[in-house]
């Protein structure tokens, strides 16, 4: 049965497909692969652009590895041990109902716990990192079937964290959780210009900043998301349908729709959106402001350069963008995030920022990808794992201090090469 990603741009078909329900599942298929010579991976639900996650072999199926295993409440802190194929939509609900919440998380809620984690999401934040960085421990099965528990301390902790797949099939990840907590959202129209020259002011004040510049504009939506004691003040259901699924959703979707047709309007028609760019808060659940609906299908590349690089990055970007005269209809998100210590992690040692590149998925535009990328390599940014890019093993062995060690470390748990796929064999060497 083939497999196709959330954008439509990757496919393949495994020889199996397999839909374990127990740890003890997966370490049969992950001997059974390999003793029979054929590869193995655990796909999430398709949200990553890359092939990280396509196989020849055997395709492990996430839907029987949902659901809470345990919660542990020990001296004030609490953690959550939740099986690896748990839609992120399904724990933030399973969490909020027991009165607990992660810190942070991306915008995407269809991802699986592991898929998420494996690859790197990240989401915005000033003081915490992405789903990685609160991970705990994880349990895996290892290529000669073994399960394994990874905690701090261990170098397999710190490489498998962020693992894209290649140190073995994780089946339970601990999160650390916290007790539910209100966020206060502010969403604002402002100038690129004007938060060029405000940027380390606007991360420093604000937990969670993320915004998003239209091209052929000067124009942005500015997003801060920022502890609230209460009460909360959530959004009328027409404001958030009107704001949420019409504007950002439908009329988005029409307008990217007539500017694949009629390229020359791009312009235009993003001036059109900029109009309606208003100002609003809401204060409510957290889960419910970090989460966002993305109906609209588009191809993503999304690149990591140091924090204090950030304001050159935008620069040069909307210099080439006018430039090069492309018509370009889906906005630039940018959201910034603290060190990380897990060894892939985009943001391993350095604070970061990102810069996410999106266009319709029906018109992609390869050169605008190929543009960008070359800016942010010159500035020693890390593409992220699930998104398009065109880095190889040499570059990144450059960009990441702990690559070697990963590598090695891969060398020594998988010799043989059982969890490998093409985009591993690029990414990490074949």
């Amino acid at each position: 049965m083939a497999f196709t990603n959330w954008a439509r741009n990757q496919s393949g078909t495994p020889a199996e497909t397999r839909t374990p329900s127990s740890v003890e599942d997966v370490a049969l298929a992950v001997r059974e692969a390999a003793e029979s010579g054929r590869r193995v991976r655990m796909v999430g639900t398709g949200h990553s652009f890359t092939g990280v996650a396509l196989t020849d072999g055997i395709m492990l199926r996430p839907h029987g590895l949902t659901g809470i295993r345990s919660i542990t409440k020990d001296n004030g802190s609490s953690s959550v041990c939740v099986l690896a194929g748990t839609p992120l939509s399904v724990l933030n609900e399973e969490l909020d109902r027991r009165g607990l919440a992660l810190a942070n998380m991306g915008d995407i809620t269809a991802q699986t716990v592991a898929g998420a984690i494996q690859t790197g999401t990240h989401g915005t934040g000033r003081d915490t990192g992405g789903l990685a960085d609160q991970v705990l421990k994880l349990e895996m099965v290892l290529a000669d079937g073994s399960v394994v528990t990874a905690a701090p301390g261990e170098d397999l902790f710190d490489a498998a964290r962020v693992g894209l797949g290649a140190l073995g099939v994780l089946t339970a990840v601990t999160l650390r959780v916290e007790p539910s907590f209100l966020l206060h959202n502010r969403r604002q129209a402002m100038p690129l210009s004007e938060i060029l020259d405000r940027l380390d002011a606007m991360t420093s004040a604000n937990e969670h900043l993320d915004f998003f510049w239209l091209p052929h504009t000067d124009a942005c939506l500015v997003k801060t998301n920022n502890r609230h004691p209460g009460p909360a003040r959530p959004p009328a259901a027409l404001k958030h349908w009107l704001d949420n699924v019409f504007l950002e959703n439908t009329l988005f979707g029409a307008l990217c729709g007539v500017g694949g047709r009629f390229p020359a309007a791009i312009p235009r028609l993003n001036a059109v959106s900029a109009a309606f760019l208003g100002d609003s808060e809401s204060v409510n659940t957290s889960y419910k402001i970090f989460t966002s609906v993305r109906d609209v299908r588009f191809l993503e590349m999304e690149y990591a350069v140091p924090r204090e690089r950030l304001g050159q990055a935008l620069r040069e970007t909307r210099d080439l963008v006018e430039r090069m005269d492309w018509k370009i209809t889906f906005p630039i998100e940018v959201r910034v995030t603290p060190p990380s210590e897990a060894w892939l992690s985009t943001a391993y040692g350095r604070p970061s920022a990102y810069i996410a590149c999106h266009v319709y998925r029906p018109t992609p535009n390869p050169a605008y990808f190929e543009g960008v990328e070359e800016i942010m390599t010159r500035l020693d940014g890390r593409p992220h794992w699930g998104k398009l890019h065109t880095r190889d093993a040499a570059y990144l062995g450059k960009v990441y201090p702990r690559f070697a060690d990963f590598v090695t470390l891969r060398d020594r748990l998988d010799p043989a090469r059982l969890f490998a796929n093409p985009y591993l064999d690029t990414v990490l060497g074949a």
